[in-house]
């Protein structure tokens, strides 16, 4: 028998010993594949959530002046830009607006900035997509706000954010330095905190301390130290998701274990049948190991797949909540593709590899026995 026709051969036997048992097979696919399903989905919200943050980021100050009192995060008075814009190596520090504000209409808070170019004036807003669905608030609508002093102030909807900007837009409201300060009472020698762009990246510590020397009541978070919390934050999710399934998954390792790793008494008869027409030791065990290949191989394809449609097209349905965090004005946005080949073969190494292999030891104890005694 040539190679070729020997390996046909071994091809075609391997898919129908797979036929035969098609029913604990098929049974055994769908669990495989529903462990890689929630594995990667949960992988690939991580990962693409984190690189959504980075690249929101990206263009984010190198450092952010907090002046604190009591422990707690307070307002911080606009001269302290003097003394801090003589530090060799910064920009020009700029000085910031914004705020909370809770809307008992819709039960949520709004989160209020006034950016630096707002293109309307005093009296007009910009409104998130999220505020716009809750309150059926629409351009050209009138929005009230109940003022520091019990006032209420009226202003006019000038647009709703694209919805594009979801992520971080869902719950803002961009409005003029004016009203802002009407509604918190806040006077103009406040702000609620202080941006500073640092020239030499390599200077940032540096520049730190110098700031906290000069005013010991602020506190400076750096860039960096907000991308490590987003990865913190979204790696915690992830690995609450990781440990709910965790019965599951474990379930299944007990269950695919006792699969690949004890042969039936007909898996065993088809061996010693196998020997005793003259198939080699090492031909069974090559006919296993592609039939667990087969299995585990198309779980995670499969199981790849569907994670990916759930996660960049139906938004992650079913682990929303836990994987976005809970809010009143939930945004709608779907995450662009980012996908580690790194993760996914380590992925790959965790579910598939220790199947295949597991696999082979019992079928080669069992090719090593005499065919007769096996057949009896």
């Amino acid at each position: 028998m040539s190679y070729i026709d020997k390996h046909r051969n071994l091809i075609d036997f391997t898919l129908s010993s797979l036929l035969r048992r098609k029913g604990k097979n098929i049974a055994l696919i769908l669990v495989y594949t529903l462990v890689v399903f929630i594995l990667s989905s949960v992988m690939f919200f991580t990962h693409a959530i984190k690189k959504e943050a980075s690249i929101i980021l990206k263009d984010a100050p190198e450092m952010v002046v907090q002046r604190v009192v009591a422990g707690r995060h307070d307002l911080i008075p606009i001269r302290y830009i003097e003394k801090i814009k003589g530090i060799r190596g910064i920009g020009l520090p700029n000085a910031r607006l914004w705020g909370y504000y809770f809307d008992p209409i819709a039960g949520a808070n709004y989160t209020l900035i006034v950016p630096d170019d707002f293109q309307y004036g005093q009296g007009d807003i910009a409104i998130g997509k999220g505020i716009s669905r809750s309150r059926l608030a629409y351009e050209g609508d009138i929005m009230p706000f109940m003022a520091y002093d019990g006032a209420l102030i009226n202003l006019r909807i000038r647009n709703v954010l694209s919805p594009e900007s979801e992520l971080v837009s869902s719950d803002l409201i961009l409005i003029s330095e004016n009203d802002f300060r009407r509604i918190f009472g806040i006077s103009k020698e406040y702000a609620t905190d202080l941006t500073v762009k640092v020239r030499n990246q390599r200077e940032i510590n540096t520049i730190v301390r110098k700031i906290t020397e000069i005013y010991p009541d602020t506190r400076v978070i750096t860039k960096n130290e907000i991308l490590r919390t987003y990865d913190a934050v979204f790696n915690w999710r992830g690995g609450i998701v990781i440990v709910i399934m965790s019965g599951a998954v474990m379930a299944f390792i007990v269950f695919a274990w006792d699969k690949a790793s004890g042969l039936s008494a007909e898996e065993k008869k088809e061996i010693g049948i196998l020997k005793a027409i003259g198939w080699e030791t090492s031909d069974v065990i090559l006919m296993k190991f592609w039939e667990g290949a087969v299995v585990s191989v198309t779980s995670f394809i499969a199981g790849i797949i569907l994670a990916y449609f759930h996660v960049f097209f139906a938004s992650s349905s079913l682990f929303e909540p836990v994987l976005k965090g809970w809010s009143v004005l939930y945004p709608e946005f779907k995450l662009t593709p980012f996908i580690d080949p790194y993760q996914v073969s380590t992925l790959f190494f965790l579910t598939v590899v220790p199947y295949t292999v597991a696999t082979i030891i019992p079928s080669w104890r069992a090719a090593t026995i005499d065919p007769d005694s096996v057949m009896r």
